[in-house]
């Protein structure tokens, strides 16, 4: 907060709209905080792709914001944070009051469990249609079976116009543990830009000399993901390293990459050193070229805890990878099992090196999977389907 306490804005181009373009309705997105993530990409891309003339966009950001917000192209956008931890929460709902009043907007989108907290100043401010969105399952709550979790989110049902999930599995959970009626409820699945993810097999995101020749039969294995305890990267370590030693011919071709950074980088390098693999492990630390990542991956492993709807895999998809991913949450909502990938169980080390193996040994199992991974997205995940249902939901409330 500034020391007027006024929610800290980042600089943005705010051009003068003509009259026509004043009257769209304005969107405030509220979510925690607007860092590299996958619910923030997906709200980025949301922002992005939607068209101009129809409505306008701003964020309320809980606690802080980044240069992530840079990646919105779009030059009328307003990123504001409140700093939470700082201020307490008390004054930031009394803040989120004052801002409603002063920008009426018509719609407020909250996401995931911090944003339940803009509800009540937004009913009070006379916001007229209060959506929320549930993106994910909380560090501490991974399979959505907590109680208090799921308590503050009844309480604040009432106060709920329309919710957006991003899974089947996660609209279950808000009609099986939270009551709410599944006519409150619309299931929106996240869109990927399939121009910017597209099947191109190019080593030149790696180290030299990392990955030597594709004439030489090197495979590689790759994850994206924040290194933190519940995208479990340690498992696929593990896997990796048992599959080096069980098949030791094929052991010596494979590579594996770790695009992501976060609390648990250090440790997860140690324990490539421990299990003998660093030679052949490369840990990227966080990108801003995912796309390149990707072209240079073989196959795509994503051996997470708990996951809403991720991202990456629909990324994966796009660049024409077959995924192997564990069974929790959306996961299995995306992939189709035996077409375009597997899935194993969250933990299975052995599991997850029998499917490595398989695929790494079966270079025309990787082409027909990946090329079906890449059809699976553009028909089921694209980006214009993403924009065009969640207008639909704003419109439906307007009208």
């Amino acid at each position: 907060m500034s020391a007027h306490h006024k929610p800290e804005a980042a600089p943005a181009a705010m051009p003068a709209a003509a009259p026509a373009m004043e009257r769209r309705p304005l969107v405030l997105h509220v979510i925690h905080h607007l860092y590299i993530g996958g619910m923030e990409n997906g709200l980025v891309n949301l922002i992005n792709h939607m068209p101009a003339d129809r409505y306008r966009h701003a964020i309320l950001c809980v606690e802080d914001y980044s240069d992530f917000r840079l990646r919105i192209t779009r030059p009328d956008v307003e990123v504001m944070a409140l700093h939470r931890s700082r201020i307490g929460v008390w004054r930031m709902r009394l803040e989120m009051f004052k801002l409603f009043r002063r920008l009426k907007p018509a719609f407020i989108h909250s996401r995931n469990m911090s944003g339940l907290d803009a509800l009540l100043p937004a009913l009070l401010a006379g916001v007229p249609h209060r959506i929320h969105g549930e993106h994910g399952w909380d560090v501490h709550d991974l399979d959505g079976r907590a109680f208090k979790p799921a308590l503050l989110r009844r309480l604040h049902a009432p106060l709920v116009s329309r919710y957006i999930t991003v899974s089947q599995d996660l609209a279950r959970y808000l009609g099986r543990r939270v009551g709410v009626s599944g006519r409150r409820i619309s299931q929106v699945y996240n869109g990927v830009d399939m121009a910017r993810f597209a099947p191109l097999r190019d080593r030149s995101a790696l180290p030299p000399g990392f990955a030597g020749h594709e004439a030489e039969g090197t495979v590689v294995i790759g994850t994206v993901g924040r290194a933190q305890a519940v995208k479990d990267q340690a498992t696929l370590l593990r896997a990796f390293a048992r599959l080096v030693e069980d098949e030791p011919g094929l052991g010596a071709a494979l590579r594996l990459v770790l695009v992501g950074d976060g609390p648990k980088l250090r440790p997860l390098q140690a324990l490539a050193q421990e299990l003998g693999i660093a030679q052949q492990t490369w840990f990227a630390g966080a990108s801003s070229e995912v796309p390149r990542m990707l072209a240079a991956l073989d196959v795509f492993v994503l051996p997470s805890l708990s996951e809403g709807i991720s991202n990456t895999i629909l990324e994966a998809m796009a660049s024409g990878l077959p995924v192997l991913a564990t069974a929790v949450g959306g996961n299995v909502e995306l992939v189709r099992a035996g077409e375009e990938g597997a899935f194993f169980e969250p933990g299975d080390v052995a599991g997850l090196a029998r499917l490595m193996g398989v695929y790494s040994g079966d270079a025309a199992l990787r082409r027909a999977h990946g090329a079906a991974a890449r059809a699976g997205a553009l028909a089921r995940y694209s980006m214009p389907a993403m924009v065009s249902n969640y207008m639909a939901v704003y419109d439906g409330l307007l009208r």
